[in-house]
């Protein structure tokens, strides 16, 4: 049984701090909304439809949550506006176009095991 749980359980990347304050910030805010509206937990978590647990781990900023399940939450308390503004002040995009600064292009693919002929022109 206890290997059944190692195979399992989920690994998460780690976050930085800073990102890891911001994630508890939202789901603070999120918790303070419902209870604004007087809404019990149980209610968003079957209007969201996921569990008392997950909407518990989403109050909480808990990063192995999907976003998906963050923008649910928010719908059910009419906040999905609010997910318009993620990105929407992109200072950082407008200074590099302003640079010239160019993205990176992906590397062409690879052949995969065929052979590329190459054509001669004809004289």
């Amino acid at each position: 049984m206890c290997i059944i749980n190692l195979i399992m359980s989920r690994i998460t990347p780690s976050l930085l701090p800073r990102i890891s304050r911001l994630l508890n910030e939202v789901g603070v805010h999120l918790k303070l909304a419902r209870l604004r509206r007087r809404y019990s937990s149980e209610i968003v978590a079957q209007r969201a439809g996921i569990t008392r647990r997950t909407l518990s781990k989403v109050e909480q900023g808990d990063p192995a949550v999907a976003f998906g399940v963050y923008a649910r939450v928010m719908q059910v308390l009419r906040l999905e506006g609010d997910l318009a503004l993620l990105g929407a002040d992109d200072e950082l995009g407008r200074k590099l176009q302003d640079a010239g600064i160019t993205p990176k292009l992906r590397a062409p693919k690879r052949a995969s095991g065929a052979k590329v002929e190459t054509v001669q022109g004809r004289d």
